[in-house]
């Protein structure tokens, strides 16, 4: 295409090898033309760029280092990897990230064997690069493993976990800190950089072997002292003290983005006898991009954009507002009215919207890092002390937290508000981001209240009345995106706990409908009505506690019942089951039918086709009742096509 960079070396490069044919004085430009192709390639298809422009010449120097794939390269969180994927024989799809039937925004195992590891969530890359490292130890394997970490990933604490077992690795583990927001240690030119040299090299650390050896001769006291001058010196000039006393032998800070430096420290670092090693590399988050430097977040995620200008395809404006900003005014509206209210995010401000309730109430919110687990105990404390915290995660992400859920909210049946975002089929972002297990996870726990809103103005009224909620933990859940266009209430309502509302009165169907597939329950509905079938629609609300008073009327008074959710087996449906089991109302004849997200995980595509391929439209719904009924005779309709 005329519009994509001139890159003569890269057009040489299929797969890492090729990189380690080039001679080091050709790496800067290797390093100058994949980031303009990868800065070409997300102008076309969106995604993750900032992460991606960092990691550039730590790309090119990796690879060229180090034996790829037999030595195992490990990118944290994975939004990294698109350079990686570049060079790893993936360039002819690279345009395809994140659409249907296109390659991942994340590593993937079944998309190369340059990606040993999948990755989408944070934090992981130094434990699963240790398993492997571990591995190829007890099998007397040749190969490293490195772990490239960064982006933030380094304030959970997992990342942590796994630095206090790494000793166990030794020399077969490498980890790079890609340090591209906040500098531990901010490198201080040439002499930073001759000291990383310096201590990665290996008549450093021979010596350093020899000093210990007469350490150890001496008394142990002597020696302790002794070591401890020797690290905390080192220590003084790098600021690695704390990686040391992980058990880490530290390199740098060093420059991310000297390419040939890199390649010199890796060099080092590959053939040292010490181990493990932890090498902090400083670069800059959207490093060669002037938009992307310039932006607050780095261009972190951008839908297609000019690359001339910068400016980001946002599509046609003046629609409706999405349920992430519905809940920011909402809350901001709440808060307003209590001072007791707070808010909690792991390291995603703009993304659950809190970033608008910061800018009001800068003193109320709580961005504590990539840290989930940490955000909920930290909220039922608050709890515990009269406050009301408003816990804002994303569905997918409060998984992580589960264990601080069950025990530390709970148990303690403590009032924390849980702000469920990406609930349901995420788009693009694909099975990693899908919040398709809170209900499962959720609802079986004592104590819990759990709703969905089904549009934008049941959010408000869901997140009104989670705020006058003191009795328990609560939580709701809402998808990505934007709601219906609804005039959202001057006067938010306090909802009654454990109650639905009829929508659309029948007799012959129900359908219950949890969340945001009210609106294909209400297609279904129009479209059953056209075939003589009298269609009652429901909004449950609540997916604990049931509204049992409502269902036994639908069940009993009905002769087709149907539940719709956005979630997995195991959620409202299975509730709704049990309760019909539990009492009998299914023995006299009543047809009861479940609709759920498959039982499995769902790649990347347009939402609408996601909730299609999950046989969750209105069509789905009204064959799932045809067949129940056995009137096969009827005809359906075609997919979410056949909807007006």
């Amino acid at each position: 295409m005329s519009d994509r960079p001139a890159t003569p070396l890269l057009d040489q490069v299929e797969f890492p090898s090729d990189i380690r044919k080039l001679q080091k004085a050709e790496l800067p430009q290797l390093a100058d033309e994949l980031r303009a192709e990868m800065i070409s390639a997300v102008s076309q298809s969106g995604g993750h760029l900032g992460s991606g422009l960092g990691v550039v010449e730590l790309t090119v120097a990796v690879h060229y280092v180090f034996d790829t794939p037999r030595d195992t390269l490990i990118w944290d969180v994975g939004h990294q990897c698109y350079p990686h994927k570049i060079v790893t024989g993936r360039r002819d799809r690279i345009r395809s990230l994140r659409q249907g039937g296109g390659l991942s925004g994340f590593t993937r195992r079944s998309e190369s064997e340059y990606d040993p590891f999948g990755a989408a969530h944070s934090s992981t890359s130094m434990s699963a690069a240790l398993g492997f490292a571990i591995s190829n130890k007890l099998a007397n394997r040749p190969g490293r493993a490195i772990a490239v970490i960064g982006d933030g990933a380094m304030s959970a604490g997992m990342a942590y976990e796994a630095m206090n077992n790494a000793h166990e690795a030794g020399n077969r583990l490498i980890v790079i800190l890609n340090d591209n927001d906040m500098s531990i240690a901010p490198p201080v030119g040439g002499l930073s950089h001759y000291l990383a040299r310096l201590v990665s090299s290996g008549k450093y650390l021979k010596t350093r072997d020899i000093a210990r050896r007469v350490f150890g001769k001496l008394p142990k006291g002597v020696e302790n002292v002794a070591r401890k001058a020797e690290e905390y010196v080192r220590g003084f000039w790098t600021g690695g003290t704390l990686f040391e006393e992980l058990g880490f032998y530290y390199v740098g800070p060093i420059d991310g983005h000297d390419v040939q430096g890199l390649v010199e420290i890796l060099e080092n670092v590959r053939d040292a006898e010490e181990g493990p090693i932890l090498v902090h590399a400083v670069t800059v988050k959207g490093k060669g991009y002037g938009p992307a430097e310039n932006a607050a977040d780095k261009y972190h995620g951008v839908v297609k954009f000019d690359v001339v200008s910068g400016k980001q395809d946002k599509g046609p404006g003046g629609g409706p507002p999405s349920y992430t900003n519905v809940f920011a005014k909402a809350l901001a509206d709440e808060a307003r009215r209590d001072d007791k209210i707070v808010a909690i995010t792991a390291a995603m401000p703009s993304g659950t919207g809190l970033d608008k309730f910061q800018a009001e109430f800068p003193d109320r919110t709580f961005d504590v890092g990539i840290a989930e687990q940490h955000a909920v105990t930290f909220a039922a404390g608050l709890a515990a002390q009269g406050h009301r915290p408003f816990c804002a995660i994303y569905s997918t992400f409060l998984q992580r937290a589960y264990d601080q859920v069950v025990h530390d909210v709970a148990i303690q049946n403590l009032p924390v508000r849980f702000a469920m975002d990406r609930a349901g089929l995420v788009g693009a972002d694909g099975c990693t981001h899908a919040g398709s297990f809170d209900l499962a996870y959720l609802c079986t726990l004592p104590n819990f209240v759990v709703m969905a809103a089904a549009d934008e103005v049941e959010l408000c009224h869901m997140i009104h009345t989670m705020a006058l909620h003191d009795s328990g933990p609560i939580a709701v859940r809402y998808p990505r995106g934007n709601g219906r266009g609804l005039k959202l209430p001057a006067v938010p309502q306090q909802l009654e706990i454990g109650k639905g509302r009829i929508v659309r009165e029948g007799k012959k169907v129900a359908i219950l409908s949890l969340g945001t597939r009210l609106e294909e329950a209400e297609k279904a509905a129009e479209m059953l009505e056209a075939k003589g079938l009298s269609t009652t629609v429901a909004d449950l609300r609540f997916a604990k506690p049931l509204d049992e008073d409502l269902i036994r009327r639908l069940l009993t008074t009905h002769e087709v019942a149907v539940t719709v959710e956005e979630a997995s087996i195991g959620g409202f449906g299975a509730h709704v089951l049990t309760l019909a089991s539990d009492e009998g109302l299914i023995d006299g004849g009543l047809k009861l039918r479940t609709m759920r997200l498959p039982d499995t995980f769902q790649d990347q595509e347009n939402p609408v086709k996601q909730y299609d391929e999950a046989g969750l439209n209105a069509p789905h719904i009204v064959e799932t009742v045809l067949k129940a009924l056995r009137r096969n005779d009827l005809d359906v309709g075609a997919g979410a096509g056949a909807i007006a």
